[in-house]
This record gives structure tokens, sequence and C-alpha cells, in this order.
């Protein structure tokens, strides 16, 4: 009747491995993520956001949709920039990407 049926066998218990040595590996990968996305993203908001506090009129900047200019009006949400003789457009302080140096843009001067 074996044939049909098989023997049960008693199995060796397992050893249960430790909870803290399966959590391992999820907590390496979340610090090489805080070390190579989360910590330099905030930096990076950090600084531009120093940078952005700190505009002054007569600052050279570059807008996030790459308008080049100088600063002539800084309100508490808005900077007014001349891009051209006679063109002045209003953008918001947000919109700064970056600060140039001053001459950067001969034309303004």
């Amino acid at each position: 009747m074996s044939f049909f049926i098989s023997d049960a066998l008693a199995a060796a218990p397992e050893a249960q491995p430790d909870p803290i040595m399966s959590f391992l590996p999820l907590v390496l990968i979340f610090v090489v993520f805080y070390f190579l996305l989360i910590r330099p993203q905030t930096k990076r908001a950090k600084e531009h956001k120093k940078m952005v506090e700190g505009l002054a009129k007569g600052d050279e900047v570059v807008t996030s949709g790459g308008l080049l200019g100088r600063i002539t009006e800084v309100g508490d949400n808005f900077v007014q920039l001349k891009i051209a003789e006679g063109v002045e457009v209003k953008v918001q302080r947000q919109s700064v990407a970056n600060l140039m140096p001053k001459g950067t843009s001969k034309e303004l001067q």
C-alpha cells in the first residue's frame, strides 16, 4: 500500500531566521537612498531658498524658463527683470534658477 501513500517522515525542525537579519537589507537600502538621493536634494533646496531670499536690485539672474536679466525691483513674491532695453518682465522669485556674475549680460549695462 505504500505505493499509493507516501510515508510521512519526521522533518527536522528548521531554524527560524533572526527578525533583525530579515530587516537588515531594507534598512541598508534606506540608508543608501538617504545618502544618495534625499540628503543632496534637501541640501540643494536649502541653497536655492537662501539664494532666492538674498536677491537684490541689480543682481543678474537666469530664470527657470531661460530668461537672462537684471533685477530692477524686488517684491515679496515677484521680481521685475530687465531683459532688454525698454523690456521688463515680472517673474516669481522661486522661478529664479541661478545668480549670474556681474557683467554677464553686456546689453543690459
